[in-house]
């Protein structure tokens, strides 16, 4: 459903209408659907849009590796190989490689790939609520100014329309791990493709270079972020990279380089899952440490591998919504440092 018909209403009323629609359709805390990231060519406007608002994060952007890549992955020879392998003539219209690689957008009747890794591949595709995220009261108001109940209405109400908002961290480090961890068995197995970014770590990954934290600044400067909000990141890009690492383990079919690579990865990850649990004392993570520690990691376990993974997505989800960081001191010394950010 497209909110375009409720444009022109004032702002107060939007919310509430919208509130009360997709109330019915869409619980943003639901394990079923947590992990699921559908793009939409349709609702993607494209980062030229976002660049009205958000010059200086575009333009941080233009400067990664993901907004390179629209120019320069289709002609790596390694890419080439791999989409041949995989029956794809071109990279750029290839579903396959579009789904991690590109931003894809549809006008008219045409959908074609229109830059590489671009907002809405990590916030959601913007079509929905692109003029509703940044309305903060009506003509006149600011975010200074807007009241505590209408932000937490204008948040929720994004949320329900598709924007994957940082205020949870979690519903944006979904969208690294769900490229990061490379879920295709096919793709891996007979395309020769990398199972994943081995040495991904949420932190360290997105404070680096792709980091673009100017609104607290209003663009002039990108901020770091505070060693509280450093400390819930750490721990939910680790629940998040287990979790899609469980995921990809489950829908494994054979004992290849996918199933092997995936399970290694998870016996990796749950040695630094004890190290957190050893230094912090925290009811949900304990119940995260007791469901990633205890599903047997084997091929035809799909059933249990999926459930432990829906389990570990709402209580990762549940994680980034209560925990402020603030007493989480203790996991300091697992945390990269910024000589170490990539």
């Amino acid at each position: 459903m497209s909110s375009n018909w409720i444009i022109n209403f004032p702002s107060s009323l939007r919310l509430l209408i919208l509130s009360w629609v997709f109330s019915f359709s869409c619980d943003i805390a639901s394990a079923q659907n947590l992990h699921e990231l559908l793009i939409d060519p349709v609702k993607v406007v494209g980062h030229e849009e976002c660049a009205r608002c958000h010059l200086a994060e575009v333009a941080t952007w233009k400067q990664t590796p993901h907004s390179l890549t629209f120019e320069e992955l289709h002609r790596k020879p390694e890419a080439q190989q791999i989409a041949e392998r995989m029956g794809e003539r071109s990279i750029k219209r290839g579903k396959l490689c579009i789904q991690c690689h590109y931003t894809e957008q549809q006008s008219g009747s045409r959908t074609k790939a229109v830059s590489g890794i671009s907002c809405e591949s990590c916030h959601g595709p913007a079509q929905d609520w692109i003029s509703l995220h940044n309305d903060f009261g009506g003509a006149g108001a600011s975010r200074e100014s807007e009241t505590e109940a209408h932000q937490k209405e204008r948040l929720d109400t994004c949320l329900r329309l598709g924007m994957r908002n940082p205020e949870n961290l979690y519903l944006v480090a979904r969208s690294c791990f769900n490229c990061h961890t490379v879920p295709q068995e096919k793709l891996v197995n007979v395309g020769g493709h990398k199972a994943g970014s081995s040495d991904f770590e949420l932190v360290a990954w997105s404070q680096g270079l792709v980091r673009h934290n100017f609104l607290r600044s209003n663009g002039a400067n990108n901020q770091a972020s505070a060693q509280a909000r450093l400390r819930v990141m750490y721990v939910v890009g680790l629940l998040t990279d287990l979790e899609y690492s469980l995921r990809s383990l489950g829908n494994a079919t054979e004992f290849n380089q996918f199933a092997l690579s995936n399970a290694l990865r998870i016996a990796r990850l749950r040695k630094r899952v004890q190290k957190v649990k050893d230094a912090i004392d925290h009811p949900t993570f304990q119940q995260a440490w007791t469901i990633a520690t205890t599903v047997e990691l084997k091929l035809g376990n799909e059933q249990a591998l999926r459930e432990a993974a829906d389990q570990l997505a709402a209580l990762t989800h549940e994680f980034a919504q209560g925990e402020s960081g603030e007493s989480l001191e203790a996991i300091d010394p697992l945390l990269p440092t910024p000589d170490q950010y990539k």
